[in-house]
Parts: structure tokens; sequence; C-alpha cells
């Protein structure tokens, strides 16, 4: 059974042991994704909080309010038929990654910068082996064609589940780098969040906090928190 918008029919939502993962039953009958691929996960802790979903729904299921069903299924019905392709595309942001492109001034927002971002770059060359390059403004800034590789290898070591997580935290900051430092436990989440948002909060510190952007601001936020909450589920 697929999520669709259609009335509660079940009781209780129970985990089971299922083709070396773990699946999810409403009452007896086994929760497959929207494309009809059985919802097979394969940590116990996210098939738990899967089934917790499921029962939190009232009258009508609101996918919405599912977040982690969600994200399951898309690596299921998204990224596994593409995975290659997902790997690449995450992978390219190390040659335009948000820590590498500065700003020319004020002298404030520079100094910002280099105390939020340089300490991640120092992180990501004792890591991945050389140093990102930096340069100002927005022209392309070339990198090492052996550390793009080795950053590409990091992002493919991912499987498929992991790799909605890494996705959203890769898309949502602008950086490979936060993302990557979020994954090996380098930075906490709430950590990253913040220095991925230095420009947005000196423009804010500038000219005032917008409402509408403020509002969007916190939905970005509470979807980089799901991302890394995401990740950690399929490592338990």
């Amino acid at each position: 059974m697929s999520i669709l918008k259609q009335k509660r029919f079940w009781k209780q939502a129970t985990v089971h042991g299922r083709d070396g993962g773990y699946g999810v039953m409403l009452d007896e009958r086994a929760v497959n994704t929207p494309n009809k691929t059985p919802l097979i996960v394969p940590t116990l802790p996210m098939a738990e909080a899967i089934a917790a979903e499921w029962d939190a729904q009232s009258e009508k299921i609101d996918p919405l309010s599912m977040p982690v069903t969600r994200s399951a299924n898309s690596a299921l019905d998204k990224v596994l038929p593409q995975q290659a392709e997902v790997v690449a595309m995450l992978a390219e942001y190390g040659d335009s990654d948000l820590l590498c492109y500065r700003a020319v001034g004020p002298v404030e927002l520079i100094a910002q910068q280099v105390a939020a971002w340089d300490g991640m770059l120092d992180w990501a060359a004792n890591e991945f082996g050389s140093r990102l390059a930096v340069g100002e403004g927005v022209m392309h800034v070339a990198q090492e064609p052996a550390l793009l590789a080795n950053l590409h290898a990091e992002v493919a070591s991912f499987d498929h589940f992991a790799l909605v997580g890494v996705h959203d935290l890769v898309s949502i900051s602008g950086s490979l780098i936060l993302a990557l430092a979020v994954t090996r436990g380098a930075v906490p989440v709430a950590d990253a969040w913040e220095k991925s948002r230095v420009d947005e909060h000196w423009q804010a510190s500038q000219w005032g906090d917008d409402e509408d952007a403020s509002a969007n601001e916190a939905l970005k936020k509470q979807a980089f928190e799901h991302a890394e909450r995401f990740y950690r589920l399929t490592l338990t």
C-alpha cells in the first residue's frame, strides 16, 4: 500500500523483518512506495520512525507530516534507479563549493566568512588530501582533479538511503564540505547550518529581517535538520 490521500483504515502500524531489511505493516497490509516498490529500509530505527509516522495519522493521511516515510520513498523510487547520476551531481558541488567563494567586501563580512569557513576547509584538506582553492566574487575557482576525485569517491561510498540525506544537506547548504563534515560527525548539524547562512545573516543584519525570507529560512533549516536525522537513521 502506497501513500495516498485517503482515510485511515488501519488500527496499528508494526515493524517486521523483511528481505534482509525492515518493512512496515498496517495491520495485515505491507506499506509500499508510491511506485509500488516494497518499502524495505535498512535499519530498525528507520522502520520504527516510519511506523510512528503512520500511527500518528488521524482520519486522513497527510504525507507532509511523514518526512521519514517520504525520504525512504525517495531513496527507493528516485535515487536507486539513477544512483550514479545522483552521485555525480552531488560530487560536482566540490568544484563550486559555497566555502570557496568569498566576498570582496566589506571587511566585516570577509572576517565572518573566514571565521566560519576556513576551519572547515582545513578539516577537508586533512580528510581528502588537499585544500580547496578559494577566490573572491563569483568567478569559477578551479580545483585540483585529484581532490575532486577523492570527493567523488566519498559521495559514491553512500548507499541510496544515505544519499537522500546527503543530497539535502548539500543542496540546502550549497556546500559539499559542510555536508560531509556533518556525516562524519566533524561538526554538529546546527553549527553547519549557521556556517551555511553567513551571507544571508549578514544581509539581514544590514537591512533588517524580511518576514517571507525568515519563514523560508525556517523551512530550509527544518529540512536540513531532517536530512541529518534521516542520514543517521541509515547507520543505526
